[in-house]
């Protein structure tokens, strides 16, 4: 922790003006590159088809990434693909409030921060489901809010079917249709 508060700190108004893909978890800069794996985003595109073609809810979308999610001032992130009931413009240039759903597809640059700060992050905000898929073992587990701590639902190798629902929207995803 104390070598993090040797980074310098950033904002929202600096993340704007950066080239090329970045995240801003408490005010320190995560770059987003080298791009992801082909199989990264066959599975992040197959998850997005799942999630947008069971969708029971006139009020949510599903978006797959980059769309920018802006927390505050300190803290803007780009899940690999979301569930959100936020009602926006379609103009829009980012999102403000907790998604339902955050899918994120591990790759080597960015697992650690899945798995540690983002996780922690995204609990913290108010997340409903986190689920964290590797692609490469296709392993994936799948995480829900219960008395604000996540709580592993479900870890499924490969195949497996999972219902999420919330308020009166419900959607699945079939793993055994993104890992063909």
């Amino acid at each position: 922790m104390a070598a993090l508060e040797l980074l310098q700190k950033y904002t929202y108004k600096d993340y704007k003006e950066w080239e090329g893909r970045w995240e801003l978890i408490d005010g320190v800069a995560y770059a987003m590159s080298p791009a992801p794996s082909l199989k990264h985003q066959s599975v992040a595109a197959r998850i997005w088809k799942e999630l947008d073609e069971n969708l029971d809810c006139d009020k949510c979308k599903v978006y797959i990434s980059p769309v920018d999610w802006v927390i505050d001032d300190s803290n803007v992130v780009q899940p690999d693909v979301l569930v959100t009931c936020e009602e926006v413009d379609e103009d829009a240039e980012f999102l403000t409030k907790p998604p339902k759903i955050i899918i994120e597809v591990l790759s080597l640059s960015t697992a650690l921060k899945d798995l540690t700060t983002k996780f922690t992050l995204y609990e913290k905000i108010g997340v409903q489901y986190y689920v964290v898929i590797n692609p490469k073992t296709e392993e994936l587990e799948i995480f829900e809010l219960e008395n604000s701590k996540y709580q592993l639902q479900e870890r499924f190798k490969s195949q497996g079917v999972y219902n999420f629902q919330w308020d009166s929207c419900k959607t699945k995803i079939d793993f055994e249709k993104v890992f063909k």
